[in-house]
């Protein structure tokens, strides 16, 4: 299992950008599938983004895609959320979660059963 800390979110304007990062603990991280999900004020946590263990192939939920984009540096065990025309309907509690993989995925797992491990969750809210 691998230990998940968020970096802090924030508060920003509708139109704004905002850089969340997600720091791995352990050797191993490059054999994790990486994956964000958020839960919004009074809703079921949602999929955001994921990413393959090498990085070459994402997945985006319809509601961000073309705004957000998902990245991993594997060197420095961390998977990062840019986030980019942010509007009020993205204001949520933004977690990041490791998928555990014997063999490299083709495409990225974007199911939240599929992520075993999770981290704190770091509140994102957009003003309007």
């Amino acid at each position: 299992q691998v230990f998940l800390v968020e970096s802090r979110g924030g508060l920003v304007q509708a139109g704004g950008s905002l850089r969340l990062s997600c720091a791995a603990s352990g050797r191993t991280f490059s054999s994790y599938t990486m994956g964000w999900f958020r839960q919004g004020p009074g809703k079921e946590r949602e999929f955001v983004a994921s990413i393959t263990s090498g990085g070459w192939s994402t997945k985006y939920a319809d509601s961000v895609k073309g705004r957000f984009t998902i990245s991993r540096d594997n060197a420095k065990n961390t998977v990062y959320l840019q986030m980019n025309s942010l509007k009020p309907e993205d204001t949520a509690v933004y977690y990041c979660a490791a998928r555990q993989i014997a063999l490299s995925e083709a495409i990225p797992a974007a199911t939240e059963r599929d992520f075993g491990s999770w981290g704190q969750g770091t509140q994102v809210t957009v003003s309007s």
